[in-house]
């Protein structure tokens, strides 16, 4: 049972890098097969352009997971390398909502046509949003909702002294 978590995070990197593999194809083979028969191969040089430019960051995310996060193996079947945590807060929960959201935009676009694009730049104005409330809150120094600073939190050991009545220690 020698590195558990490592092999847990490989198989769990592995099942998940295969589902958004086949996902990927299914979506984009869906676009190419319905603008096809919907639309009668009426491919514009301005859809095909929308379509290259608004599916690439979702492609190279995909390709930066698959680079990142793969499992390595030796010849022999052994793991050298487990691979980045798919399921990391921060950047990379952003990159999957990224991945996600473009899915749902490019499955409108085959059923609805090229104005369904314009539903992919919540992706930027979601993104100024978090930075802005980000930005903010640095700024205020951690609000509440209200706009109230927050005042630094006694411990519990602290706060039973206080209740008490004894007087605080004064370190030297």
């Amino acid at each position: 049972m020698a590195q558990k978590a490592t092999k847990t995070l490989a198989a769990s990197n592995t099942s998940r890098l295969n589902q958004t593999l086949y996902l990927t194809l299914f979506i984009h083979l869906l676009y190419w097969a319905l603008r096809g028969i919907l639309y009668r191969s009426t491919f514009t040089r301005r859809s095909l352009l929308l379509y290259l430019l608004l599916s690439a960051p979702q492609l190279a995310i995909q390709f930066l997971f698959e680079r990142q996060s793969r499992p390595v193996l030796t010849p022999d079947g052994a793991l050298t390398r487990a691979g980045e945590d798919l399921e990391a807060k921060g950047l990379t929960e952003y990159m999957w909502d990224v991945v996600y959201w473009t899915y749902g935009v490019i499955f409108f676009v085959a059923v609805t046509g090229d104005w369904a694009w314009w539903l992919w730049s919540v992706i930027p104005a979601y993104s100024v949003y978090a930075a802005w409330t980000t930005y903010t809150g640095m700024r205020g120094g951690y609000t509440d909702a209200a706009g109230v600073p927050q005042p630094q939190a006694a411990s519990k050991r602290q706060a039973k002294m206080e209740k008490r009545g004894d007087k605080k220690v004064a370190y030297r």
